[in-house]
Formats: C-alpha cells, sequence, structure tokens
C-alpha cells in the first residue's frame, strides 16, 4: 500500500482492535509504516495514568512488529528506527529487555558513525532523556553532533528539542555558548510561529540556561506569550511567570490578559499555578484588583486543599501590596478556621510571615501570638534556616508592636527585649534620595536655615523617620537639637514611587504599617507623595507647597 494512504486510514482507527485488524489485511510494510503503526498503537492505549489495556502487548501482530524491530534492527532506516524507539517507550516497554536493547544500541551505533540527520538527533535526544534522564552520558554526543548541523534550516519543532536537549546537558550554558547563540538568532524571527507550548517550553529553557544577554529573543517570546495566555496549561503559565521574573520584563497587556484570565479559570487552576501568579504580582508590585478578589473567592472554596505553603503564597501578598478585597471578612474567617485546625503543621517561618502579613492590613492574629511568642516557638525559629535573622526578628517586632499599640486588649505573653530590634532594617532601595533632595532644598527656602529639620532620624520605637521637625506649645518651629520644650513631632514621609505599587496610588504595606503607627506613637504624619511634587518646577513653589501641607493653618 502506498505510504501516503497508509498513514491516512491509519489515523482514522481508534482502537488497538482496528489497528491490528487493518494491519493483519497487509501484505508487506515498510519499516516507516510498521514505527506509524506502534506510534498509533500507543497513541489510543497510553493515558496520563499509563497503559490502557496490558493485553495489548500480547497481541499476535504486535509481538510480530516487535520482533522485526529486535532481530532486524540494523536494515531499519533511521526514522522507522527511532519511530518505534519513541513509540515503545511510551507504551511502557521494559528497557532492559532485549528490543529495547537492540534499538538503543543500533541508534548509538549510528550516532557514532555521524548518520543520523537534525530530526534524527531529536528524536533519539527526547527518547533518552525519557529512558535515562538528564545524566545520560551520549545525550553530550548529541550536542556535539548539533553543532555541526545546519540549524538555519531546523524547524520550530527541531528547536524547541535542540532547547530542551542543551537545558539538560549544558546547565549554564558555558560549554556550548556558540551554539546557543547561534540557536537564540535562529528562534527570534520564528517567534510568532510558536505554539503556547513552545513558547513555554523555550523560555524555561532561557532561564535554565541563564542566557540573560538575549534580550531581544526575551523579549519577544514574552510579548508573544500575551495572546497564548488563555490557552497555556497551569504548567506551561507557570513556566512563562517564571520567566517574566527571572529576567525582570514587564508587560502591562500581559498583566491585562492575566486578569482577564484568572477569574475565569481561579476554581479549576492548579493551586501551584494560582501562588506563582501571587507571586508574579508580589514581586512586581502589582496590585491586580481582578486577580487579588478571584484568587480570595478561590482560597475562600479551597483553602482545605491547599498545603500550608500555598496558603501562606496565597495570603501574604495582600498584605505586601496593602489591600483587603471585597471578600475579606469571608477570606480571614476562612484563613482563622484553616490556622485553628492545621497550626502544628507550618513551618515556623512560613507561620511567622503570614501572620505579619495580615498586620499589615490590620486583620489581627490574635489568639495564634501567644504561640508566636512562646519561647518554644522561637527556638524552632532559630533552628530553622535562615533562623532568627534580620527580617525575623524585625517582623516579630513589629508583630508586637501592633499589638502594643493597635490591640490593648491582648492580655497574652510578650515578646521578651532580648528578640526585639531597635530599628527597622529598611531598604536603601526604598527611599527616594532624589526626593528627599528636592524637599530638604524646599523645606530650607521655608525654614530658612537647615538647625530646624532633620532627616533620616531614628526614633526609639523601631521606625526610622525621612525628615523630623519640632514645635513647641505655641506652634513655633524649634532647632531639631533641642530636647526640652517640644510640644509636637511632625513626621515628613517622603513617598518615592517605589513605596507604592506599581502605577498606583496604594502605598505598600510596610510603608502603611509605618505611618499608621508613627501616628500612634504620637507624631503627627505628614505625607509627601511623589505625585504631588513631581511636577513642581522650582524651589519656591515647593516651599509652598510643603507649608501648605505641614502649617496649614498659617498657609496664606
Amino acid at each position: 500500500m502506498d505510504e501516503q494512504l497508509f498513514f491516512k486510514r491509519l489515523n482514522n482507527l481508534f482502537t488497538s482492535k482496528e489497528i491490528f485488524d487493518f494491519l493483519s489485511s497487509l501484505g508487506v510494510m515498510s519499516d516507516t509504516m510498521a514505527s506509524g503503526a506502534l506510534w498509533r498503537i500507543s497513541e489510543v492505549e497510553v493515558n496520563d495514568s499509563g497503559l490502557k489495556n496490558p493485553g495489548v502487548l500480547e497481541h499476535e501482530v504486535f509481538r510480530a512488529l516487535c520482533f522485526q524491530f529486535e532481530f532486524e534492527s540494523s536494515k531499519l532506516s533511521n526514522t522507522g528506527l527511532l519511530n518505534a524507539l519513541q513509540a515503545l517507550i511510551k507504551l511502557r516497554i521494559d528497557p532492559q529487555s532485549t528490543l529495547m536493547a537492540s534499538l538503543l544500541s543500533e541508534s548509538e551505533k549510528r550516532l557514532g558513525q555521524g548518520q543520523l540527520t537534525a530530526e534524527n538527533l531529536f528524536a533519539l535526544g527526547e527518547s533518552l532523556l525519557e529512558l535515562e534522564g538528564p545524566s545520560c552520558a551520549t545525550l553530550d554526543q548529541i550536542v556535539s553532533h548539533m553543532q555541526e548541523k545546519d540549524i538555519e534550516k531546523w524547524s520550530p519543532m527541531e528547536i524547541v528539542m535542540a532547547y530542551k536537549i542543551l537545558q539538560v546537558t549544558v546547565r549554564e550554558g558555558k560549554q556550548y555558548q556558540n551554539l546557543l547563540n547561534r540557536l537564540n538568532s535562529v528562534t527570534l524571527p520564528v517567534v510568532s510561529q510558536l505554539s503556547p507550548n513552545f513558547a513555554s517550553v523555550i523560555l524555561n529553557s532561557l532561564v535554565v540556561l541563564c542566557q540573560t544577554q538575549a534580550v531581544a529573543l526575551v523579549t519577544a517570546l514574552c510579548k508573544h506569550s500575551v495572546k497564548h495566555v488563555p490557552h497555556f496549561t497551569d504548567y506551561e503559565l507557570v513556566n512563562v511567570l517564571e520567566a517574566f521574573l527571572y529576567f525582570g520584563h514587564r508587560e502591562q497587556i500581559f498583566t491585562e490578559s492575566l486578569e482577564t484570565h484568572v477569574p475565569k479559570s481561579i476554581l479549576t487552576m492548579h493551586p501551584q499555578t494560582v501562588c506563582k501568579v501571587m507571586q508574579y504580582c508580589c514581586k512586581k508590585t502589582i496590585l491586580s484588583k481582578p486577580i487579588f478578589d478571584a484568587v480570595a473567592e478561590g482560597f475562600i472554596s479551597h483553602a482545605d486543599r491547599l498545603t500550608t505553603d500555598q496558603i501562606a503564597e496565597y495570603i501574604i501578598p495582600f498584605g505586601t501590596l496593602n489591600y483587603l478585597p471585597p471578600s475579606a471578612s469571608s477570606l480571614f474567617r476562612k484563613l482563622e478556621t484553616v490556622l485553628h485546625t492545621r497550626l502544628s503543621h507550618f513551618q515556623p517561618h512560613t507561620l511567622l510571615n503570614l501572620l505579619h502579613s495580615c498586620v499589615l492590613i490590620q486583620r489581627y492574629p490574635l489568639n495564634f501570638l501567644p504561640k508566636i511568642f512562646s519561647p518554644y516557638f522561637l527556638q524552632k525559629l532559630q533552628a530553622e534556616p535562615p533562623g532568627l535573622n534580620r527580617v525575623a526578628t524585625s517582623q516579630l517586632t513589629q508583630l508586637f508592636l501592633t499589638v502594643t499599640l493597635e490591640c490593648p486588649c491582648y492580655e497574652g505573653p510578650k515578646l521578651l527585649p532580648k528578640y526585639q530590634v531597635k530599628a527597622c532594617p529598611e531598604p536603601h532601595s526604598s527611599r527616594d534620595v532624589h526626593l528627599l533632595k528636592r524637599v530638604k532644598t524646599g523645606l530650607l527656602y521655608l525654614l530658612k536655615k537647615r538647625i530646624y529639620f532633620a532627616s533620616d532620624v531614628s526614633t526609639p520605637y523601631f521606625y526610622a523617620v525621612d525628615i523630623e521637625i519640632k514645635l513647641d506649645e505655641e506652634g513655633f518651629v524649634l532647632p531639631v537639637a533641642q530636647c526640652e520644650e517640644v510640644h509636637k513631632r511632625i513626621a515628613l514621609c517622603v513617598d518615592g514611587q517605589n513605596r507604592f505599587c506599581a502605577n498606583s496610588h496604594n502605598l505598600l504595606g510596610e510603608e502603611a504599617i509605618k505611618q499608621r503607627h508613627l501616628q500612634l506613637l504620637g507624631y503627627e504624619v505628614v505625607q509627601i507623595p511623589f505625585f504631588e511634587i513631581e511636577s513642581i518646577e522650582n524651589c519656591r513653589k515647593m516651599a509652598a507647597y510643603l507649608h501648605k501641607k505641614i502649617f496649614p493653618h498659617t498657609y496664606g
């Protein structure tokens, strides 16, 4: 039978019985047709759970096919040999069997003799990855042969296979960086032709191979991914999000696509995918209300099925980005129920991060603080890496400050002084030096002398103040060095863009709690946000703005 007609009829058969009957009716088959028949049997008989009917392997037609491949492997075409190998792997044939050993031996012999085309190399590479994993020594030999091929003629599928093989053999890509550079260049023009799966695989490989220099390719793939968001599988979407995070890429239209996709899919989306979406939003400080509202609803429905790490990854971004969804009361009621039943299952640092994120948005875990402040828990915290580092002790101190200032009804154990830190570790990047300089110049114009305000002031209460001004009882400004007759302290919070969520006027959780606590500690907090002063042109206008903001009663 003509091969084209054979494959047309074969692909219209949907049970192994139909395939065996069809094969029995034929007199002679080429090895390509025989391997195609094996592949079709694997397609109809194998699902996610494995082989549906193991009896298929005992059928006389199947055994006859295998006999031909085992004892005539040296006479097979490259395509017939490698297609048969892939089909038998999919059918879970014992890798130690004489059949598999014969096919593998013949494949490796032809590889050594340089007889395999690029397409053959990738088919063999895929089979070896499936059988032996990344440690297979022959994969390095395949990569060496890949370098000799004309990669400009490779199809998108061959390009994807090349990345997959390089990903597991090259690690950081230094050994074969020239080959990777060629592959990256060849991939760029065909990005628009890539399927969702191919785009996801290549992005994942670029991350694993640390291809930070392939900026044009990464940018093109990230932009191409936008239209595929509704079509990615959960696993593929995780790969794409990891690439966006690793390469520091941000695409507004990608976020908008997620905002459409996540609310529709939240109840069927794998929890790990939801966690990766939240991690993406959190790291990029993207406060997407459609996504966060959907995740809150998903948590209320599915919290009992989540692992403790997933619970934390769902909830922590709400605190970090300082957002309470419309379903906040149900969300935190559900969280409290889960904590009551599974508190002992949480790793110490995970639990501390989770409860700390809650107080950032004024949700107070009073029932669980006695455990957090107990010596036993603190010892566990110290024993688990990274131990009681600066971040952990700062979170403990902030929890303690919160219950002291915001929850006077709390009568449980307090945090022992030896675990409290005196100063909040404020990242240097959170302070906008240029903005602070402009405000200080305006203040100098307003107050005439530098002695009347101080910058970067460490308070006795954990927080640092950007600018502090002291007033006496009559409202006159005092020199900052003066400690007597101070009636009021004004804390100016000069908030640059990095203290807000991206493209938003919503303060991040850490800054919101700081300003709230400074107020409760007796400061008059005056916020100077970047969006109010970025358009102020000169020093005189800045002074007028500050006068109105700090001393509204005397302005004008």
